[in-house]
């Protein structure tokens, strides 16, 4: 794995100091980090990535004691931080009175998203920058999510100050997001933590409802590619790259011959931005499983195949 100087995360310590961006490694993406604390810089990463001011960030902090004064932490919250973080798992929980974190971050809600991820570079950065960073995925809002480090050069160029390469992602797809802010857990994103694991420790979870968006990855169309994607298909229609599955033998790209949900996770971001070219008419992708991490898999895709947003251009 790559690792970056002592020199290069105090330059990225520096910057983010400054109220500037900083690109980092985690397990599932790489993340647009800037200083939570002040609300400049969160605005930063809004203007930076094209995101609607509507849809929260996720602050990310090392550990669970760095996550206690930001957050009320029920005994449920507790359970799940205990058994999988530092992990691919967000926890959005209500923000306490004294919470240092912008409120712009939370998208004005009284709730906020929070994680430890579990990537030596980005343990590093938190624990030097001392503080909680937010750190949506460095890409242009609705884009695919980075899994390199060029990747973000590619996406965001000369608008992050500082890129730390941490090389390829582990886990190739955002973290699972569980709201414990209301009665009773609800799944708000499927992703690295499997639904079924999170239900063995704090039973069984509802669905995120109507109302405000209160964590990240639940607008319709997102984690898209320019080109338009269409699922369950078992070939490739004339012009089309197909994106397979499992020991087909066919396709332009694999996820896994195997049939590995694991690995199919890690490739699925990277694989589409190959696909992602001007000679095809369309991305056709094979299906996959819904089970396990296939879940996750199969929401991203299905976020990538929905209708795109208006531009508001005739």
């Amino acid at each position: 794995m790559t690792s970056p100087a002592d020199s290069t995360i105090d330059e990225a310590v520096q910057a983010l100091a400054q109220g500037r961006l900083v690109a980092f490694p985690t397990e599932t993406v790489y993340g647009l980090g800037a200083d939570s604390t002040s609300d400049a810089a969160v605005a930063r990463v809004y203007e930076a990535k094209g995101r609607p001011v509507f849809n929260p960030l996720i602050a990310h902090v090392p550990g669970l004691a760095e996550a206690e004064p930001l957050v009320v932490m029920p005994e449920s919250a507790r359970k799940l931080a205990r058994a999988f973080w530092p992990g691919p798992l967000t926890l959005v929980l209500k923000r306490r009175d004294n919470c240092p974190v912008s409120l712009l971050a939370s998208a004005g809600l009284d709730t906020l998203a929070v994680r430890v991820p579990d990537h030596p570079v980005a343990q590093r950065l938190l624990r030097a920058a001392g503080r909680p960073l937010v750190a949506p995925s460095a890409n242009p809002s609705g884009q695919l999510s980075p899994t390199t480090a060029a990747h973000v050069r590619e996406a965001l160029g000369d608008k992050v100050q500082v890129i730390l390469d941490g090389g390829p992602c582990r886990v190739g797809v955002e973290s699972t997001v569980v709201d414990l802010s209301g009665d009773r857990p609800a799944l708000l994103r499927p992703g690295g933590v499997t639904s079924e694991a999170i239900e063995a420790i704090v039973g069984p979870l509802s669905s995120a409802g109507e109302g405000p968006l209160r964590s990240p990855g639940q607008l319709e169309s997102h984690y898209a590619p320019a080109l338009p994607v269409r699922l369950g298909a078992t070939e490739a229609r004339p012009g089309e790259a197909l994106l397979a599955f499992g020991p087909t033998g066919g396709g332009v790209r694999n996820l896994s011959p195997s049939g590995d949900l694991t690995e199919a996770a890690a490739n699925l971001f990277a694989y589409l931005r190959a696909l992602d070219r001007p000679e095809h008419s369309a991305i056709a992708v094979m299906p996959i499983p819904e089970v396990g991490l296939g879940r996750a898999i199969n929401d991203r895709l299905r976020r990538a195949a929905a209708p795109r947003p208006s531009s508001g251009k005739p």
